[in-house]
């Protein structure tokens, strides 16, 4: 009998290759939009999974609730069962000005302003996703005409601290371009694990904006924010076969 990873509820009789890891479980239903023979697998706390195909390419797809401790978990069970590959697809604070509303950055080094990186390894440890992986995802969303930024963001583990005005304005200096609280901690443990990762992050919040505003207008099916979702969604699908063609 195949083992059930505790978390995320799974065993290897059920994985994909690859991986969306989304953090609310609900985008789970925009992405199964763009599968076909989508099955539902298992939800058990934040994890709710699916598997389906993209372009004849066996895809899963697992949120994994907010903040890196999570998203480790999810890093950690999926590598297990065997899945290779993974993308964060998520929400961020621009860190720049410029950066609008649905936005994608890609990101290509995180600040490791964590708990659940730091508690792997020493903070002089990268936290860099896969360079093909990224490649890929740059040439989707070329290619799909997303308006995407390449840099470095910041993940941290609360929105609410009393510094983080200050904060926030300390990295928008160093050249940061956005924050959010999953990618180091997918970068890290992906790569301690030997699993390919990246991280596509829209942009929900503008830099020096009202942020329970534009958070409350996410809902919005029409706005920016969620042409932007659609765009991260399928840039990542859209990398993963790219990433199936090279290794095929």
């Amino acid at each position: 009998m195949a083992e059930i990873m505790p978390h995320i509820r799974l065993s290897d009789s059920q994985a994909a290759p690859y991986a969306l890891l989304p953090g609310d479980p609900a985008r789970l239903d925009r992405i199964a939009s763009h599968l076909t023979n989508v099955e539902q697998l298992a939800y058990n706390r934040e994890y709710r999974s699916l598997k389906g195909f993209y372009h004849g390419v066996p895809v899963m797809a697992v949120s994994t609730g907010i903040g890196g401790a999570s998203a480790a978990i999810a890093v950690e069970e999926l590598s297990r069962i065997g899945v290779r590959g993974m993308i964060r697809i998520g929400s961020c604070g621009a860190l720049k000005k410029g950066i609008r509303l649905g936005d994608l950055i890609l990101v290509n080094g995180a600040v490791r302003d964590d708990g659940a990186s730091s508690s792997y390894i020493d903070s002089r440890y990268p936290a860099i996703p896969d360079t093909g992986l990224l490649i890929a995802c740059m040439e989707s969303a070329k290619a799909l005409g997303a308006t995407a930024h390449v840099g470095i963001a910041r993940s941290h583990d609360s929105f609410y601290i009393d510094e983080e005005e200050k904060i926030c304005a300390y990295w928008s200096g160093k050249g940061v371009l956005g924050s959010d609280m999953e990618t180091a901690a997918v970068f890290v443990t992906g790569g301690l694990r030997g699993v390919k990762t990246a991280s596509i992050l829209n942009t929900v919040v503008e830099f020096e904006e009202e942020l329970a505003e534009q958070i409350n207008s996410y809902t919005d099916g029409e706005s920016a924010m969620m042409r932007g979702e659609q765009m991260e969604i399928l840039a990542a699908l859209e990398a993963f076969v790219r990433m199936d063609q090279s290794e095929s």
